[in-house]
């Protein structure tokens, strides 16, 4: 697939985009004609669940089959000097941020990936959980969200110009009684989103949250028994999304189609949500 052109001239900074949902939309970004950075904790942390060996092999598939520049940068991104070196390694390849997606996250405890479950905590609900975990879910999910933001927010208001997206979750837009800490993480960066959102408008930056619910990446058929009556591909709404139904929300609100939306929170789970709020 070749570029469509679409974000020529941009540059996209993608969150976690190792594997899963936020490699997709790196490789989404890409193929509209963006350069772009990928983004994992570690060079191999792609390896989790056998999407590629090294953040390397990410990057040049990713280039190979859209044709841009893609660029490999490493580390975590709940450590506000992590966040500053990976900001300015970017700068100094790319030379500026145009269009920042914070898709790191997920329902990962203090152990990481290769615990069971796919790294999901145990006693996963909002009493039982372990402090270690409580920090890791927040950090993974909420905290990295706001470190990028103030890192790379300043300078598209000095250009008055940028879009940011952050990945929350129909998980944070319900009481729910397991995932709890993943759940209350995700429901701040909706907020978080709207109070950024508020603040840049003036700066005429877009800033707005795609919700998805639930979608057959790798790390989620792992985390989980799955229903394989959910697993198919269309004919019905009553099903499991796919990582490019997510990408294609996100290339949308950072195109010239939604110049005119912003603190908004899109959800993106085939109806299983229809309420307000």
């Amino acid at each position: 697939m070749g570029s469509t052109g679409k974000l020529t001239g941009r540059v996209a900074f993608v969150t976690g985009s190792s594997r899963g949902i936020g490699r997709e939309i790196a490789r989404h970004l890409a193929a509209m004609g963006a350069s772009v950075a990928v983004q994992g904790t570690s060079y191999t942390s792609a390896r989790a669940f056998g999407e590629a060996e090294s953040l390397y092999d990410v990057s040049d598939q990713i280039a190979q089959e859209t044709g841009a520049q893609v660029y490999p940068v490493a580390g975590d991104l709940s450590d506000p000097d992590e966040v500053e070196r990976v900001v300015a390694e970017i700068r100094e390849r790319f030379g500026r941020i145009d269009i920042l997606v914070n898709c790191a996250g997920g329902d990962v405890g203090a152990a990481g990936t290769s615990a069971p479950m796919a790294g999901k905590p145990e006693g996963n609900d909002a009493i039982r959980i372990s402090l270690a975990d409580l920090h890791a879910v927040l950090d993974r999910n909420l905290m990295t969200c706001i470190l990028v933001c103030r890192a790379i927010a300043p300078e598209m208001q000095a250009r008055r110009e940028g879009w940011i997206v952050n990945i929350g979750s129909i998980a944070g837009m319900f009481g729910n009684p397991q995932s709890a800490i993943y759940s209350t993480a995700k429901a701040a960066v909706h907020e978080y989103t709207r109070c950024l959102a508020a603040q840049l408008r003036a700066d005429n930056i877009n800033v707005n949250v795609v919700a998805p619910g639930d979608t057959t990446s790798r790390r989620f058929v792992a985390s989980r028994e799955t229903d394989t009556a959910m697993m198919v591909e269309g004919g019905t709404l009553e099903r499991y999304g796919a990582p490019p139904e997510i990408a294609s929300v996100v290339g949308f609100l950072v195109s010239e189609h939604a110049s005119y939306i912003t603190g908004q929170v899109l959800r993106v789970d085939g109806g299983k949500q229809i309420f307000a709020g």
